[in-house]
C-alpha cells in the first residue's frame, strides 16, 4: 500500500503533468468549464490587482487568463514539466519551487494578490506555505484560496480531517497513479487561517445550476 503524504502528491503530478496539460487545454474538466475557471478569474479581478503570484501554477491556464488585465504575473509549480508547458505557452514568469522553497526565491517586488487554485492538497506543505504567504504580499495585500468544499466533497466518510484516496474517474486511461490528499473541515480551514494571521474577509460558493450543490468555496483573506 503506498503511503498518503505530501511527497506522494508530487510524485503523482510528475507521472502526470503532460496527461494534465492536454485535458485543462482541451477543456476536458466539466467543474472548470462550467464554473470554477470563471468564478477564480472573476474574484481575483473584482480586487483590480496590478501583481498576481500563482502557487501550484500548473500548465499556466490562471496566469495567461488575467494576462490581459494584471499587468505583472508569475506562476510556481514544483513540478519542471508543468513549468515547461507554462513557459513556453507565456503570459507571465514561471518558477519551478516546492512549496518549502519559497522563501529562498528571488520573485522581486511584493504582490498585490496570491492565489491557490486548487493546489493546496497535502498537510505539512500547506502549513508550511502559510507561513510564507505573508513575506510574499503587500501591506494590503489579499490571498485567495479555492479548493473542494468540504461539505461535498467529504463525501460518505466522516466529517473529520485526514488523508484521502485520489482519483482519476472521469479522466482517461492515460493518467496514473492519483495523488491523495488532505481533507480539512470549514473549522480547520478556519483555525489555519487565523493560526497564520490572516482574516477571512470573503467567501464564494460556486453552485452547479442543475443540482444545487457547490462546486468549489473560494476564501479571501487579508492579514490581520
Amino acid at each position: 500500500m503506498r503511503s498518503l503524504d505530501d511527497k506522494t502528491i508530487v510524485d503523482s503530478w510528475n507521472k502526470n503533468a503532460l496527461q494534465w496539460t492536454r485535458a485543462v487545454r482541451a477543456g476536458q474538466i466539466e467543474s472548470r468549464t462550467l464554473l470554477t475557471n470563471k468564478a477564480i478569474v472573476e474574484s481575483i479581478l473584482s480586487h483590480n490587482p496590478d501583481s498576481v503570484l500563482d502557487i501550484g501554477c500548473g500548465e499556466g491556464w490562471l496566469i495567461r487568463e488575467l494576462a490581459p488585465s494584471v499587468s505583472r504575473l508569475a506562476g510556481i509549480d514544483a513540478v519542471p514539466d508543468l513549468i515547461s508547458q507554462a513557459e513556453a505557452a507565456g503570459g507571465g514568469d514561471f518558477f519551478v519551487a516546492s512549496y518549502g522553497e519559497l522563501s529562498d526565491l528571488s520573485l522581486g517586488n511584493l504582490f498585490d494578490l496570491v492565489v491557490c487554485n486548487f493546489s493546496l492538497l497535502g498537510n505539512e506543505s500547506v502549513d508550511e506555505l502559510f507561513r510564507s504567504i505573508p513575506s510574499l504580499l503587500k501591506p494590503a495585500g489579499v490571498f485567495m484560496i479555492q479548493t473542494l468544499h468540504p461539505v461535498v466533497a467529504c463525501g460518505d466518510l466522516p466529517y473529520v480531517d485526514g488523508w484521502r484516496e485520489g482519483s482519476w474517474s472521469g479522466f482517461g486511461d492515460e493518467f496514473v497513479e492519483p495523488a491523495p490528499w488532505y481533507f480539512r473541515t470549514l473549522d480547520s480551514w478556519a483555525a489555519l487561517f487565523s493560526a497564520s494571521g490572516f482574516q477571512l474577509a470573503g467567501m464564494r460558493e460556486p453552485i452547479y445550476p442543475d443540482t444545487g450543490q457547490p462546486a468549489s468555496v473560494i476564501f479571501t483573506l487579508i492579514m490581520n
